[in-house]
């Protein structure tokens, strides 16, 4: 399973978050620290900020910060937020896509399964399960 790079960043954006001993941070400042684009990061902020995960406050001053303590966020659950509308192959689409195989495949049952457990075992963590002590001292001492 790939996960999208909207994905990618906004589980790295609430490292970054989790991590920090900083309040808030600029969406130019995160982007910089994760080496990204900060217009994509600006719209999975948007997204993170919809679901509760992170509070935004707009101008001089405002900022992103995480809206709920780490030990609140369930990783299957964000990613599961973050991921919404994308599917694993064609059968999983709304119109069930046009896919020649799908009224004699035994495939999908079993994708469906392992998406399943994919998450479950994610949610079985929190984000405060992956702040490390590594991860702090990267996100407070290395320069933006």
């Amino acid at each position: 399973m790939k996960l999208t790079s909207f994905s990618d960043f906004g589980l790295r954006a609430l490292l970054v978050l989790g991590s920090s001993s900083s309040a808030s941070w600029s969406s130019a400042e995160l982007a910089a620290k994760l080496e990204v684009s900060r217009d994509h990061l600006v719209k999975v902020l948007q997204r993170l900020a919809a679901g509760g995960y992170v509070a935004t406050t707009r101008g001089a001053g405002g900022g992103v910060a995480l809206a709920c303590a780490p030990d609140e966020i369930r990783l299957g659950e964000v990613l599961a937020w973050l991921e919404q509308g994308q599917v694993i192959t064609e059968c999983f689409r709304a119109d069930q896509g046009h896919c020649v195989l799908t009224p004699h495949c035994a495939l999908r049952s079993r994708l469906e399964r392992a998406r399943r457990a994919f998450y479950a075992e994610l949610d079985s963590s929190s984000l405060a399960d992956c702040l490390t002590t590594q991860l702090h001292a990267f996100v407070d001492t290395t320069p933006v």
